[in-house]
């Protein structure tokens, strides 16, 4: 880590108190509706359905998380022709196991993280 680098420390602070159980909320439904995970030399994308309203939840998720979460990078995409949404979160080296610990818990539906993801079925 260089000096001018922020340490890999959540600052739940910089959430203003009263977002802050609406911002938990909102990641936990975002990360719900993950329909596939692929891994990047420096982080996830996160492919979402294009629903009315998933655009809208991604963009709030990344002004929030940006504020508490300065070491990650994001990025927000659409695919043409009414294609899927991706949301990445990078870094630098080491953000990847950060990255699980923060949303992992809410891809639970599936089996494992990886290129590509299966969703689990019993």
């Amino acid at each position: 880590m260089s000096a001018d680098e922020s340490p890999f420390a959540c600052d739940m602070n910089a959430i203003p108190l009263e977002r802050r159980l609406e911002h938990a909320a909102n990641t936990q439904r975002l990360f719900s509706l993950v329909q596939q995970v692929r891994e990047l030399r420096d982080g996830y994308a996160f492919r979402l359905p294009n629903e009315n309203d998933v655009w809208s939840l991604a963009a709030e998720f990344v002004n929030l998380e940006r504020l508490c979460c300065r070491f990650f990078g994001f990025q927000l995409e659409i695919e043409g022709q009414g294609g899927a949404i991706y949301l990445s979160l990078t870094g630098r080296e080491g953000v990847k196991p950060l990255i699980i610990a923060e949303i992992g818990e809410h891809l639970a539906k599936y089996v494992q993280i990886g290129i590509s993801r299966i969703p689990f079925t019993s």
